[in-house]
């Protein structure tokens, strides 16, 4: 499954800056960001509302543009990739999963989590035999053919998760993943993102409020004036 570089890293960045263009501003939300994943580690990001956890988290997934600095994703620069090969290249390596479930409302939970193997092209069975597989990892066999507005705010993450898990990506970016649930539900959701963290050697990445969450992860840094520090 993994593709680590021969670093054995998943994700690298390197010095990088991200500043936005408020009016005549110009508004520096990262300055000077170094990280590195490695293959099958679990990293917690905490840090308060506004201090630039998810901009980090979209440039590591390749979703936004830094304004200076390098990411490499198995051992690949992601800077100056066309769009088409972005997109091919999260779709092999890296899964999301966000505070909302972003679940397309008019298919039914198989069909959602066998999307991204459809975009790889697979036969339409293989996918949604896949998707079946991953139903019965996280629980929900019995609600495969239930629409997203029929399902509980819990059982939509996992639809979510199982989503962003089908292609074995080597690293799963989660920003605030529990932040909707209750904390039964949110624990549950943890429980099953660490098991697939061991089970597949799945690198997590995961923004949080939660301490105690933060708390299970093997590594924890602060997000703190633009700047990235190991915690405790």
């Amino acid at each position: 499954m993994s593709s680590a570089s021969p670093s054995g890293l998943v994700i690298e960045a390197r010095d990088l800056y991200k500043t936005y263009k408020q009016g005549k501003q110009d508004v520096s939300v990262l300055k000077g960001i170094n990280f590195a994943v490695g293959a099958g580690e679990s990293h917690a990001i905490i840090g308060a509302s506004g201090a630039g956890k998810s901009t980090l988290m979209h440039l590591l997934g390749g979703l936004d543009h830094s304004s200076s600095g390098d990411i490499q994703v198995n051992g690949q620069s992601i800077s100056g990739l066309s769009e088409r090969k972005l997109g091919n290249l999260r779709n092999q390596h890296l899964g999301f999963i966000y505070q909302f479930h972003h679940l397309l409302p008019e298919f039914t939970a198989r069909e959602n989590i066998a999307i991204p193997l459809l975009v790889r092209r697979l036969p339409r069975q293989q996918a949604l035999a896949e998707a079946d597989e991953w139903l019965e990892r996280i629980g929900l066999e019995q609600r495969a053919e239930h629409k997203p507005g029929e399902l509980s705010g819990g059982e939509r993450q996992r639809v979510a998760l199982a989503r962003a898990l089908v292609t074995r990506p080597d690293c799963l970016l989660a920003d605030e993943p529990t932040g909707n649930l209750d904390s039964q539900t949110a624990g549950q959701m943890l429980e099953l993102m660490l098991n697939l963290n061991r089970d597949l050697n799945t690198a997590l990445v995961i923004v949080t409020h939660d301490l105690d969450i933060a708390s299970r992860m093997q590594n924890q840094w602060r997000m703190q004036d633009g700047l990235l520090g190991r915690e405790g």
